[in-house]
């Protein structure tokens, strides 16, 4: 379906029973909304309802130009304005990746609107912004966003011959068909662009700012994942007052959705079950 926020038209993946609980899902760089396939049948069938909007830069009717427009407080506004849009008040939110930072964005600013939290791969920000001024292992893992931050350089490197480089960044996920699911969307005109965007509009002081969580809370972090160390992770319970639970999948990789959507499932689920 089509949902209209803030002057922009988000795409937006709905399923489950109509009147279950609403459980907003937001999504990761690269990828879409359509990350959550694999993860949404078990909470549909504990009577949840999903919605798993493609975010600002990702639906094309909702990717502005202005990299200014793809900062994180803009980001928190856009799930403020969905939530309103779908006529939910509170919604148990989880988010991977980007989506992460966003979910958590929400959490610290717009309690009210959060009953629970599930943060998958991405540890609160301001844990983030912590270790990459003072972890040299989480600097390194993250050196990749310097590339990412190049305008016009980066589209150029990740789309060349076909989208090669995208694509090996996506290889973990397995099978082609699952790797150009996500890397296909991305050659579209402006896309790459406007999904890019939300690294270069980043900072270390928004990052900061995000303040403490009060919300029953849980992140789940998997000790394959190249891009965030151990140090982020465990940081994390550090930026959580509310009711907090740490859990680390052996064995997997960033992808956490994809690799291991039973797991997640059941860690969103018990979160659901125990607001305490």
């Amino acid at each position: 379906m089509r949902v209209e926020a803030r002057g922009l038209t988000f795409e937006v993946r709905t399923g489950g029973p109509e009147g279950g609980e609403p459980v907003l899902l937001l999504h990761g760089f690269p990828q879409h909304g359509g990350e959550w396939d694999e993860v949404v049948p078990a909470l549909h069938a504990a009577g949840l309802r999903t919605y798993a909007p493609d975010q600002r830069g990702y639906s094309p009717g909702a990717r502005p130009t202005e990299v200014a427009a793809y900062r994180l407080p803009e980001l928190v506004e856009d799930a403020v304005a969905l939530l309103d849009a779908l006529g939910v008040e509170a919604a148990h939110v989880v988010g991977h990746d980007w989506g992460a930072i966003v979910a958590w964005g929400l959490a610290a600013g717009h309690p009210e609107r959060v009953r629970t939290l599930t943060a998958v791969s991405v540890p609160h920000p301001a844990a983030m912004a912590h270790a990459l001024a003072n972890d040299p292992g989480q600097k390194a893992r993250s050196s990749y966003m310097l590339l990412f931050r190049q305008a016009g350089k980066a589209e150029k490197v990740l789309l060349a011959v076909q989208a090669t480089a995208l694509r090996r960044m996506l290889s973990r996920l397995g099978d082609a068909e699952r790797v150009a699911r996500y890397a296909e969307p991305m050659r579209e005109p402006g896309a790459l662009t406007g999904a890019l965007n939300w690294y270069r509009a980043m900072s270390r002081a928004d990052l900061a700012r995000t303040g403490p969580v009060a919300v029953p809370t849980t992140f789940v972090w998997s000790d394959k994942d190249v891009a965030i160390g151990r140090p982020a992770a465990e940081a994390c319970a550090a930026q959580v007052t509310g009711p907090y639970r740490f859990v680390a999948l052996p064995g997997v990789t960033h992808w956490i959705p994809d690799e291991a959507p039973a797991p997640l499932a059941e860690a969103i689920l018990a979160r659901v079950r125990n607001l305490g």
